[in-house]
């Protein structure tokens, strides 16, 4: 199917993202309230508010396209994917624990999903104000600036590194930790915004061991618009518009990417 998004579109979109977050989940952040999904993975009332908001205005205002949402049941999601449809890949709430904990490290995605093909992508971090977008063959954008690319090659021993170290292979991380290949690591806790400051130049390598497709749907396509080089540890490309897990190598420069993937022998999996 096709289906025009205009740049009046994007922008209401953006107006509906950031408004929805101030109100949704600002009140609660740090206010360590939350209980456990059957993963034991940790969800809040505003995870659950901000996708219920964002599925009731979303869909008023483009009524044709569907809602593939974090908090709904896994045969719901599929059944979306499965239509042929297009719809929005919806994650209210990246990085609850840190939400939950008080710790400002969380954003809202919201992505297009046409023909399998991920279109827009939208990241909205409301404590720091930051609203990274794409859409795809038009670049990707902070704050409406377009981000240009970064290409900063470092020496080994100065490359700042963003690794997700619990979901990787232990063959994996018993290397990253007996060798060292970069001068520091970090973590997050939000995959939505790993792929932003990954986009924005913030660190020059990130891997991470899973992510779901909401986690990835928006991230990897503002990433990508910037000229940003990914690859699951299959050895596939991160994004195949599916429902499912993927693994992601990822640098803005291509020497250090190649080099990584070398040092890593993808695939791993």
């Amino acid at each position: 199917m096709t289906f025009d998004f205009t740049k009046n579109d994007q922008e209401q979109l953006q107006r509906i993202v950031k408004r929805a977050a101030i109100e949704e989940l600002l009140p609660g952040f740090g206010k360590r309230e939350f209980t456990y999904k059957e993963d034991h993975s940790v969800i809040t009332k505003a995870d659950l508010a901000m996708q219920a908001r964002l599925e009731s205005e979303l869909t008023e205002v483009w009524p044709n396209i569907a809602i593939v949402g974090e908090e709904m049941t896994d045969a719901e999601q599929q059944a979306v994917i499965d239509s042929g449809q297009a719809y929005w890949c919806i994650d209210p709430l990246d990085g609850t624990n840190n939400y939950a904990a008080g710790i400002p490290m969380f954003a809202v995605s919201v992505a297009l999903i046409i023909n399998g093909e991920s279109v827009q992508g939208l990241i909205y971090d409301p404590t720091r104000d930051e609203m990274f977008t794409a859409c795809k063959g038009e670049g990707a954008f902070l704050n409406e600036k377009k981000l240009d690319v970064v290409t900063s090659t470092r020496h080994a021993k100065r490359i700042i590194a963003e690794i997700e170290l619990k979901r990787l292979p232990e063959e994996l991380i018993m290397r990253l930790i007996k060798e060292q290949p970069y001068g520091s690591q970090r973590n997050s806790g939000s995959s939505a915004i790993d792929w932003c400051w990954a986009a924005a130049g913030r660190f020059d390598i990130y891997l991470h061991g899973g992510q779901k497709l909401w986690d990835y749907a928006a991230g990897h396509l503002i990433f990508s618009e910037v000229g940003g080089r990914s690859v699951s540890l299959d050895g596939e490309s991160v994004f195949r518009g599916k429902l499912e897990t993927r693994s992601v190598l990822a640098s803005l420069d291509t020497t250090l990417f190649d080099d990584w993937y070398k040092w890593i022998g993808v695939p791993v999996c």
